[in-house]
């Protein structure tokens, strides 16, 4: 009996060990399986950032594996939606932060794993933007602004108007004595630009925390100010009947027949290669203001999506792409405003971060999807010399969320 238990003893040590091996199999298994994240992205520079970031991530963690797709960013959220019930939609999606509140509210993507590490690495207006209710989602991939180009041929970096007034008045000396050429273009018809006329004595949109759906300010005392000052451009600059899209201001300023323009970074490679000599400069001071014009400011944020299968994962490669390394890459890739502040091979930039520094986020909220079109008509309108206090009123009843 004494030589029958013995047996059984030995037996059940063997099985523990063996289960204990096989466990332990199992679990370096595991953690070595290897992990595929997808990243939905746009081309155009971005899709080789975003690849060569993935190679970079996977030389530090071998068995995770970065899949790169170009899925355009009107058609993130639609097919996220599609896709991401069946298992086949991204661990990552790239999006502008003004479609956070959409993102949100479907409940398409969760919130950053941990914020308050990425809120002092990041720029301030890049956490602010995609902080929505309080809470953060999101990593902030870039940031971008825009500001006032010149042609160092056609104005001297000292004569670089700091007000509009002074704009007003050097444009028009200069489009008398230079025909056939125009002092200052800006799309005027497009809100992401325009709403600078707006921005005096700290007038925001939907409220400072761009929140305020219910009561925006776009028939401030300030805005219908402001906004009196841009319906002014038309004819003291002598810009009636003249094509003033993007492109067409784009093309004018390449071309050398504009001696200022309000555009972003991602024209600096287009001037030049056109060969333009130019500066980038913070936007001129609305009246009664002494500093710069605010602008609109923008982040794109790589998100962690609610079905992603690996989101601690997701998240760490998220977070590696605002690391100081891959924002120079990306820089050096795209030419796109960093989104924490590190230093980059780029003349131009400190004109961009002096603009972002009063730039203030486009708001993220829903109601934001009545703003874009709404804005637009009323900026036609009042261009083409509607009255700006009617506009306006109509327009401020118009965007309440």
């Amino acid at each position: 009996m004494k030589i029958f238990t013995n047996k059984v003893l030995i037996l059940s040590i063997a099985l523990i060990q063996l289960l204990t091996l096989s466990g332990c199999s199992k679990n370096k298994s595991s953690k070595n399986k290897e992990i595929h994240i997808r990243v939905w992205e746009t081309k155009n520079g971005i899709d080789q950032f975003i690849k060569e970031a993935g190679k970079a991530y996977t030389e530090k963690h071998p068995n995770v594996i970065i899949d790169y797709l170009n899925v355009g960013l009107n058609d993130m959220i639609p097919t996220l939606e599609a896709d991401g019930p069946h298992g086949i939609g991204a661990d990552i999606i790239a999006s502008p932060h003004d479609n956070l509140g959409n993102l949100v509210t479907k409940k398409l993507v969760i919130p950053t794993k941990n914020p308050q590490d990425v809120s002092k690495k990041v720029l301030g207006a890049c956490s602010k933007a995609l902080t929505y209710n309080g809470q953060m989602y999101g990593y902030p991939a870039c940031a971008e602004t825009y500001a006032l180009f010149y042609n160092k041929n056609l104005i001297a970096e000292n004569e670089v108007p700091k007000t509009w007034d002074e704009l007003i008045d050097w444009v028009q000396d200069f489009n008398e004595n230079h025909p056939g050429q125009l002092g200052f273009v800006m799309d005027v018809t497009n809100a992401y630009y325009s709403i600078l006329f707006t921005t005096a004595n700290g007038n925001r949109l939907y409220g400072d925390s761009g929140t305020q759906a219910n009561s925006p300010n776009m028939n401030t005392p300030a805005a219908v100010k402001g906004m009196k000052v841009f319906q002014s451009l038309r004819s003291k600059l002598n810009l009636e009947g003249i094509e003033l899209s993007s492109a067409a201001c784009d093309g004018m300023f390449s071309s050398g027949n504009a001696a200022m323009h309000i555009t972003g970074l991602w024209n600096v490679s287009t001037f030049e290669k056109a060969g333009i000599d130019f500066g980038v400069s913070q936007l001129p001071a609305l009246p009664g203001e002494s500093k710069p014009a605010s602008s609109f400011s923008g982040t794109r944020g790589m998100f962690v999506t609610a079905y992603s299968e690996h989101p601690d994962e997701a998240s760490d490669f998220a977070a590696f792409l605002i690391t100081p390394e891959m924002q120079k890459l990306r820089f050096e890739l795209t030419g796109v405003l960093p989104s924490i502040n590190t230093k980059v091979n780029s003349k131009y930039m400190a004109g961009f971060l002096q603009q972002l520094d009063v730039a203030f986020p486009m708001p993220s909220i829903p109601a934001m999807g009545k703003f874009w079109g709404e804005m637009g008509s009323a900026l036609w309108n009042i261009w083409n010399g509607a009255d700006v206090q009617s506009e306006l009123d109509a327009l401020n009843n118009k965007i309440k969320g």
